[in-house]
């Protein structure tokens, strides 16, 4: 089959690798529909090389039609049609239990001292086979994957196996009031899906801030109240400009939907660069001891959210050396929840609004759909941010 395949920093190639098979009983093998290229993706396409192999394929946000099922999945059968979530879970541990797949205590990368093993995502997470490709082998099939009617268009459901769930997450994470304020900083895909979920829960005002014209006009169509960081001199113009739409107290919540790798970093992007470019002997081990995040937007959220708010990272943070505020979050009564999304938590929550009404506007959500042999320019196009690139999805 054809694959997206990591090679290098900025390299990546569709190549032919095996077809995947069934190698447990709890196994699928999914044809593969459409597959989405995620901004996590870019992390390992700029600053998370250290820990991929080359070889490894890429992607975790896939759908498709059931090829094959192994003896241990009762409620599955070829010719089904599913998504299938970006993590790997059993579906019974306590964790999985307690609405926490991303922790699964059977899949948990124990060796890396990570959590549940995801598709596509470096070693850390288990070093499993990616989905942007044109077959996918699904373990814990018993569990994951997500049945969906025939009939709509892929692009009503294939967000299920991450952009949906992520900012739903984010959102609910965000406890904003009803009637309250939410800035969105980063208005990638993520960031666009996390302002349209706070309208739909309920929020009263939504901010949304951001440096890319397509992204800002994206939000500002569906009544965000959008700032361009282009009209501010700093991040204290932006933080001041805000505070003035919220009785100068500042939003009741903030969610951080750029992580890593942040606008306004200079330093830790240099460290970034420095730990790519060492042998892969030493890249690794100086990335689990040292790694730095660029925190600009974390610094903005934490000045920007009013005191005794809620701070919500769906952004992915890497860093094991990251300098913090710790004095300001602790004066200001700052909560702060993160992490990968539980995606099979929040999806019958979901469910109910991918109908015709399409309130989310997911069926025209992706500004760029191109066949896997495109991988290449996809990548280097959204990473560049060229050509009004917000959500790109292959075709196999």
């Amino acid at each position: 089959m054809k694959a997206v395949t990591w090679q290098g920093k900025r390299d990546v190639r569709v190549e032919s690798v095996p077809d995947p098979k069934i190698q447990e009983p709890t196994d699928a093998v999914i044809r593969i529909t459409s597959s989405g290229l995620c901004g996590s993706d870019l992390h390992l396409y700029e600053v998370l090389t250290p820990f991929m192999t080359p070889g490894d394929i890429l992607g975790h946000e896939p759908m498709g039609i059931v090829e094959e099922v192994g003896a241990g999945v009762p409620d599955l059968k070829a010719g089904d049609r599913v998504v299938v979530p970006f993590q790997i879970a059993c579906g019974s541990c306590w964790m999985c239990e307690n609405s926490l797949p991303t922790q699964c205590e059977t899949t948990q990368v124990t060796g890396e001292g990570m959590g549940a093993a995801l598709f596509g995502y470096t070693r850390l997470y288990g070093s499993v086979p990616g989905a942007q490709a044109e077959y996918l082998r699904v373990p814990q099939a018993q569990f994951g994957p997500i049945k969906v009617p025939e009939g709509p268009p892929d692009d009503r459901f294939v967000y299920l196996s991450d952009v949906l769930p992520t900012a739903w997450q984010a959102v609910a994470y965000a406890d904003v009031p009803e009637g309250g304020s939410v800035a969105v900083l980063g208005l990638g895909p993520i960031g666009d899906m996390a302002c349209r979920v706070a309208q739909l829960r309920g929020a009263g005002t939504v901010f949304g801030v951001d440096l890319v014209t397509e992204r800002l006009r994206r939000a500002r169509q569906r009544g965000v109240e959008v700032f361009d960081l282009r009209d501010f001199d700093g991040e204290k113009e932006l933080v001041t400009a805000i505070r003035d739409r919220t009785a100068g107290r500042g939003p009741d919540a903030v969610i951080d939907a750029v992580g890593t790798e942040a606008h306004g970093s200079a330093a830790a992007r240099l460290a970034q660069n420095a730990a790519a470019l060492l042998p892969r002997k030493l890249s690794g081990p100086f990335a689990e001891r040292f790694s730095v995040d660029r925190l600009a937007a974390l610094y903005t959220a934490i000045d920007l959210v009013r005191r005794g708010g809620t701070i919500s990272l769906s952004g992915v943070y890497g860093g094991m050396a990251d300098p913090l505020p710790l004095l300001t979050l602790f004066d200001k009564q700052i909560q702060l929840r993160m992490g990968q999304a539980n995606v099979r938590r929040w999806v019958d929550e979901i469910l109910p609004h991918l109908t015709d009404e399409d309130v989310l506007g997911v069926e025209d959500f992706a500004t760029h759909r191109v066949p896997l042999d495109e991988a290449p320019h996809a990548y280097e196009m959204f990473q560049r941010k060229q050509d009004g690139a917000v959500k790109v999805l292959m075709k196999p």
